[in-house]
């Protein structure tokens, strides 16, 4: 899957990951929920960490199609809770 850091670039992640992503993303919704201001930026900055540990790079001058899209490292929490769907960021 090919997963786009708005601002970054797209790295190729293996769809094996998903799950362990999903639980940062269940985590970062509850903390949007709930106007938990740190706990979100904390656990955003977790999430797109983890997105760039396991994903693979791939070329600047490459542009595939975005399975997922994430917001920026500094996307504030009403940016991010435009980009949501009813499963979060990160369907599933």
């Amino acid at each position: 899957m090919i997963v786009r850091i708005m601002g970054e670039g797209q790295v190729r992640l293996d769809d094996g990951h998903l799950a362990e992503l999903n639980k940062l993303d269940d985590e970062l919704l509850t903390e949007m929920e709930s106007g938990d201001g740190p706990g979100f930026r904390r656990t955003l900055q977790a999430l797109l960490a983890r997105v760039r540990d396991l994903g693979e790079p791939l070329p600047d001058d490459s542009l595939e199609p975005s399975d997922l899209i994430l917001p920026s490292p500094d996307a504030t929490l009403e940016e991010v809770q435009e980009l949501l769907s009813d499963d979060g960021l990160i369907p599933g």
